[in-house]
């Protein structure tokens, strides 16, 4: 009798069809971890993937490598959890919603109620009281509990403010190398500003914060909520867009410099082609 595809077992004698160790291609980013591993959640999208006898019907990339095309970043949670059943987050994880929605497309039940909020809805989903679920408690506690909290954001709001409890202080520095063409007598030709990249250095939480997915991360794709990087990029290349995004979250400019350089003469023309760099330091209270 012939097996099906998807048939889990192995017959005696027989080699199974994949390999102790696994490499794995998820957004991009490469993850090699065991077998075991990605086999150790029954049901879930991984077991059943890698439980089927058909190896030949799993997409792959160029170098042979097991692919799935979600976000590379977050996986790492995903494969922490698939390792012991755990979850560790990082403090003031601010991905704790897209964790959540990349926990149910890999069918993980039990992480995704890990990562669902335990407080009220008026709370907000960012507070650190989402960073560790509370023990079930009676329905008297749970009021009391929800009072309480009312209590705090109520004061919270009359001393610093409307939304300034869910805010962040710290520095945002924005930098583009421009270009500018200057002619005879000083005239300048309508393409004078020419920015071919606006890059984004700084904390990465508040970067995520600020530019959401207009925020280009594939030069530092791993890096902690609460590490700094100089690497990230945006996926516009107006300076304006990028100045109202932060204004818009309540940064301010403090800062700014520029330096400028003649690169090169055209050969037909007087015109001199002039490059430039240029940053602007932003700040929230």
């Amino acid at each position: 009798m012939a097996l099906p595809d998807n048939a889990s077992c192995t017959l005696p004698g027989e080699e199974p069809p994949f390999p102790e160790i696994i490499e794995l291609n998820v957004g991009g980013q490469v993850y090699i971890t065991r077998y075991a591993t990605v086999t150790s959640v029954p049901d879930s999208l991984l077991w059943e993937m890698f439980s089927r006898k058909n190896i030949k019907t799993l997409a792959r990339d160029t170098k042979g490598r097991f692919f799935v095309d979600r976000d590379g970043f977050l996986f790492r949670y995903i494969l922490d959890y698939m390792r012991d059943q755990q979850l560790v987050l990082p403090d003031h994880f601010p991905e704790r919603s897209r964790l959540q929605r990349e926990a149910e497309y890999f069918n993980l039940p039990e992480l995704v109620k890990l990562l669902t909020p335990k407080i009220s809805k008026q709370n907000s989903i960012g507070d650190d009281a989402c960073q560790s679920d509370p023990e079930e408690s009676s329905p008297n506690a749970d009021t009391a509990r929800n009072i309480a909290s009312l209590g705090a954001i109520a004061c919270a709001s009359i001393t610093q403010g409307p939304g300034s409890e869910s805010r962040r202080a710290g520095f945002i520095t924005i930098g583009y190398r421009g270009s500018y063409t200057l002619g005879r007598d000083s005239q300048t030709d309508a393409k004078f500003r020419r920015v071919a990249r606006i890059m984004v250095c700084g904390k990465t939480s508040l970067a995520k914060e600020v530019f959401g997915d207009t925020l280009n991360e594939s030069r530092d794709p791993d890096r902690p909520p609460e590490r700094y990087t100089s690497r990230y990029y945006l996926k516009f290349t107006f300076l304006e867009q990028a100045f109202d995004k932060l204004a818009d979250s309540g940064f301010h400019m403090v800062a700014c410099n520029s330096t400028g350089t003649c690169a090169f003469a055209h050969d037909q023309t007087d015109d001199k082609i002039w490059t430039s760099y240029t940053e602007y330091v932003f700040y929230r209270e």
